[in-house]
């Protein structure tokens, strides 16, 4: 039913296609999907999927490409783990499962989608996003995985090896025989994977687990922190405590790796106050202190413990309204060097019993940040592109300046090129100095850390040159690595370790850096 539909929708769409708008396609879809009495209105994605070669030009003009998708400089492809991995510790009371689905996730977002169209086979499900990213027209030179469902670093490691393998394998196009060829082979590859991302729990991040995310290529690892209270990590069974937390972040960071945590306001057993105090306790507290943040508000899915809880009157949710109002409050408190990755759940709002049921809380928290006059400093907010594309403001006068701050036992250097005057950010770079409880063999008492580099604004293809409104491929990245080198040898540093995404090893070879280990090495 859905090829029909698809093809109704291209056929109707070229008939008409002498004054058709984005908006006649959006009624369209609507109309055609009501008809053929799909549950959701049909993706942009499958109509690409049914549309014929001599069709795509026009749909790539009527389709309203996502700039969000690259405007950070990369474009991001999410893939599934199998549905039958299970968190070992048993199920969250919050956590969904849904048919064909890996846990924690319902089966009809959009990632999971795609992974379930491709029977969960690493390899089709990358190959077919990038296809879908290329037909619409987004530069594919750097990409990064994300590592979903479930958690990934309980598997199997025969598991683990074979998922990220045939995921590097779909962006070279072929596959090879061993890992190290696969690893060898994506330094150059045409899509190049500059960072990989793996979820999983913080009791489930110790230093075998985080050795084994460094050989499989990690840059950045997702932790479910959720909350500062152990009574209500306790509560919803989630299996590891604060303690847990602090142990795994300072872990990572002395690894050299990024940090995101996952956050769920509206808990059972809390309320506003204790939101608003773990999100600024994240920050506040040393020993946290997250390079990144996604907030999750609890919501209310059929199946779980938590939807008997609120169906016999036992849990109340965060409305929409509740959400926004303890998400900005929130970010009144955030640094400028935390990222705000996402403040919601992707989840259909049809899957959703009670909670948060606008899909645009986003939208909701500027309001109420500027009802209650509060301006969020945090990376998303101020990066170059998110700026140019919402308010057309470019920099003008770009300096590069440090904030220093104590972190998991070691010190952090938040090294930034930004128009301060503006607010307007274009690339950074994450120095860390690690505590005494370093356990990687690459690492001394004379070792800094480059845990991040990224610059921002649209990705600009490998090789070619940035137009007018792109800062990529312009020197700010080398300028930022020279300050770091500065610093750390200011510091009595005697060697700068890179944790390097695959795909940008070959970048810091050409800027004198060479292999060690699982990083990337320079003598200072």
């Amino acid at each position: 039913m859905i090829e029909q539909a698809c093809r109704e929708i291209i056929e109707n769409s070229l008939e008409n296609s002498e004054n058709f708008k984005k908006h006649d396609f959006e009624v369209l879809k609507i109309k055609v999907s009501k008809k053929y009495g799909l549950q959701t209105v049909v993706k942009n994605a499958q109509i690409l999927e049914q549309a014929k070669d001599s069709e795509l030009e026009f749909l790539k003009k009527i389709f309203s490409r996502k700039p969000t998708r690259s405007i950070s400089g990369v474009s991001v492809i999410a893939v599934m783990t199998s549905p039958e991995l299970r968190c070992p510790h048993g199920v969250c009371t919050f956590c969904p499962k849904g048919e064909n689905a890996p846990q924690s996730y319902t089966g009809k977002e959009p990632s999971t989608r795609r992974s379930k169209m491709n029977y969960y086979d690493p390899y089709k499900t990358v190959t077919n996003r990038l296809q879908q990213l290329r037909r619409i027209g987004h530069p594919l030179d750097k990409a990064e995985l994300i590592v979903q469902g479930a958690t990934f670093t309980s598997a199997p490691i025969e598991y683990q090896e074979n998922f990220i393998k045939k995921c590097l394998e779909a962006m070279l196009g072929y596959e090879l025989k061993t890992w190290e060829e696969v690893k060898k082979a994506a330094e150059t590859s045409k899509v190049r994977p500059v960072g990989i991302t793996i979820e999983t729990k913080p009791d489930y991040c110790k230093q075998a687990h985080i050795n084994k995310m460094l050989e499989l290529g990690a840059t950045r690892v997702e932790i479910g922190a959720q909350t500062i209270y152990d009574d209500i990590l306790k509560a919803t069974n989630r299996g590891h405590t604060l303690k847990d937390t602090i142990e795994a972040t300072q872990l990572l960071k002395d690894s050299g790796l990024k940090v995101n945590y996952h956050m769920m306001p509206g808990l059972p057993g809390s309320d506003f106050e204790k939101d608003l105090k773990s999100f600024r306790e994240i920050f506040e507290n040393p020993d946290l202190s997250p390079d990144m943040l996604k907030s999750y508000p609890t919501l209310v899915i059929k199946g779980t413990a938590l939807y008997h809880q609120w169906k016999r009157g036992e849990y109340k949710p965060l409305t929409s309204e509740q959400a926004a109002e303890t998400i900005a409050r929130a970010k009144e408190h955030f640094p400028k060097y935390v990222r705000v990755m996402r403040v919601n759940r992707d989840i259909p709002s049809t899957e959703i019993e009670a909670g948060v049921l606008r899909t645009d809380l986003r939208e909701l928290v500027k309001e109420k940040l500027k009802e209650l006059g509060i301006e969020c400093k945090c990376i998303r907010c101020r990066e170059v592109g998110h700026r140019f594309r919402k308010e057309k403001v470019l920099p003008e006068n770009i300096e590069i300046r440090e904030e220093v701050y104590e972190a998991s036992g070691g010190k952090e250097i938040f090294i930034s090129a930004e128009d301060f005057e503006r607010e307007i950010l274009i690339g950074y770079l994450r120095l860390r100095f690690p505590s005494e409880k370093f356990f990687r063999p690459e690492i001394d008492s004379e070792t800094a850390l480059v845990r991040e580099l990224h610059v921002y604004g649209p990705e600009v293809p490998i090789g070619q040159t940035a137009n007018e409104n792109a800062f990529q491929h312009r020197g700010f990245g080398k300028k930022l690595l020279s300050r770091a080198e500065e610093i750390s040898k200011e510091n009595g540093y005697k060697k700068l370790l890179v944790l390097s995404g695959i795909g940008a090893k070959e970048y810091y070879k050409k800027l004198g850096y060479d292999y060690e280990g699982a990083y990337m090495r320079k003598f200072l």
